[in-house]
């Protein structure tokens, strides 16, 4: 194929990227070229890590909006989500089994933001989820993507 349209990655990136995959193959990519695809490969560990963070806080703020509005559990869909979140969740883990380190790294702030949008969709004040769920660290993600873990009161939700 060539060198690729090196306008095209501004221009037309789909096309740019069928090109420039093509080139790679070919091992004719050019230099050009080549910075552009280093900067999307970077940006592809980028996308996976940023996915793993916003599925963690959709499953934390569920977590948290089931401990603290049992009386929605029947007639909400919360469970339904906390299980689709842990699939999608383990499914990001295993073609990326790096990130599962950064999970304790996350952890903290996902669970300041995951607070503050459960606050928001519960109408509970963000002071009282905080101070239920304690000044404890987060708990392990190992026990949060556990099937089998389903917090009875936000202080189950830290150690």
């Amino acid at each position: 194929m060539g060198n690729v349209d090196t306008s095209l990655y501004d221009s037309d990136f789909y096309l740019w990227t069928q090109q420039a995959a093509e080139s790679l193959r070919s091992g004719v990519l050019a230099s050009d070229d080549l910075e552009h695809a280093a900067e999307e490969i970077a940006d592809m560990g980028k996308r996976d890590r940023r996915e793993l963070e916003s599925r963690m806080m959709a499953l934390v703020m569920h977590l948290i909006k089931w401990a603290a509005q049992p009386q929605m559990r029947e007639t909400s869909t919360w469970l339904a989500t906390i299980n689709e979140q842990r699939t999608q969740i383990e499914g990001v883990l295993a073609q990326s089994p790096s990130l599962r380190a950064l999970l304790v790294i996350d952890l903290p702030p996902v669970y300041t933001k995951a607070a503050k949008q459960a606050a928001i969709e519960t109408r509970i004040p963000l002071s009282e989820l905080k101070s239920k769920l304690g000044s404890g660290e987060p708990l392990p993600a190992n026990l949060l993507l556990s099937e089998d873990f389903l917090p009875e009161h936000l202080g189950d939700l830290v150690r």
